[in-house]
């Protein structure tokens, strides 16, 4: 016997609508509608001002309401696998996420520069699949970014403002466009894995050799010529290279 959904988990229902009564429930933590039919939210989410989690990944949402900046306790928000082309003005207002921000195979072309200025505390941010071909320059920003997950969005260079990104332990950059790395790169000090797959190196980056925390290394559907000797160094320190 499976136990009762919560209140709170409209997970997996095919809703097309959230129950009015939802919009109402101004003490909700934690609000999970992942995987239905949305394709819009309400202007009555600004009510829900306790709101620390919000699911709405795996809808037909074309936009997220210019509301969604009132959830100024929300610490974090899951809107991937979407129809999103843009983020509301709102969206910079939400600078209590810490915890995750996915925002993942959606169809965003563009973020404003400033968008993620304030977000200092963010360390989780997922911008996968979506066709943005560069980065807004508030990436920067988030000195506290643990995992950057930038897999599939078009990138062709590596902004060197990403060096910033000083507690940085893991930066997913599988199938872009990427030929080199900017020398800022040795700026991440802390990185332990770097995923470089399906990208268009044809030599093993230098600037990889001082990153001394590297623990996984993956290159793999490159087409690489000689492999540097120094390689060996970063397999003697444990570092795992995938070629």
């Amino acid at each position: 016997m499976t136990s009762a959904k919560s209140d709170n988990d409209l997970s997996d229902r095919q809703l097309t609508a959230v129950p009015t009564g939802v919009w109402q429930n101004a003490s909700l933590r934690v609000l999970n509608l992942f995987r239905n039919e949305l394709t819009s939210l309400p202007a009555g989410i600004a009510q829900l001002k306790e709101l620390r989690v919000l699911i709405v990944a795996n809808n037909r949402l074309g936009a997220l309401p210019e509301e969604l900046g009132a959830l100024r306790r929300l610490r974090m928000l899951d809107a991937g696998h979407n129809l999103i082309a843009e983020l509301p003005r709102s969206f910079g207002k939400l600078t209590s996420i810490t915890d995750y921000l996915y925002l993942h195979d959606n169809r965003l072309q563009a973020l404003s520069d400033s968008i993620f200025e304030n977000f200092l505390h963010l360390r989780y941010l997922n911008l996968c699949e979506n066709p943005l071909r560069g980065l807004p320059a508030s990436v920067g920003a988030l000195v506290k970014l643990e995992e950057l997950r930038l897999e599939n969005i078009g990138l062709e260079i590596l902004p060197g403002f990403l060096a910033n990104l000083s507690v940085l332990d893991e930066l997913a950059l599988r199938n872009n466009r990427l030929a080199s790395l900017p020398d800022s790169f040795a700026k991440l000090r802390k990185l332990r894995h770097l995923d470089l797959r399906g990208n268009r190196f044809t030599r093993v980056p230098e600037v990889l050799r001082g990153l001394k925390r590297l623990h996984k290394l993956d290159l793999r559907w490159n087409d690489l010529g000689r492999l540097p000797s120094w390689l060996t160094e970063l397999r003697a320190r444990g570092c795992r290279v995938l070629l």
